[in-house]
């Protein structure tokens, strides 16, 4: 299983899911999938995207959980 940590990034930087479609250019669906991990897939662009605006590494995003 893998773990989505956007949640708990974005609680812990005080931005919202609005706030971050805007500074990455995901439509707020996107967003809204990964925060509440429904998300079944994930793009290499749209990992790119959300590590440049929150300033952080793909791992510090995802987790591997046997």
């Amino acid at each position: 299983m893998i773990k989505i940590h956007l949640s708990k990034i974005l609680g812990a930087k005080r931005i919202n899911m609005s706030e971050l479609a805007e500074l990455t250019g995901l439509s707020r669906n996107t967003i809204f999938l990964l925060y509440h991990e429904k998300s079944e897939r994930i793009d290499f662009k749209t990992l790119d995207k959300l590590c440049a605006a929150l300033n952080c590494q793909p791992m510090d995003l995802l987790e591997y959980i046997p």
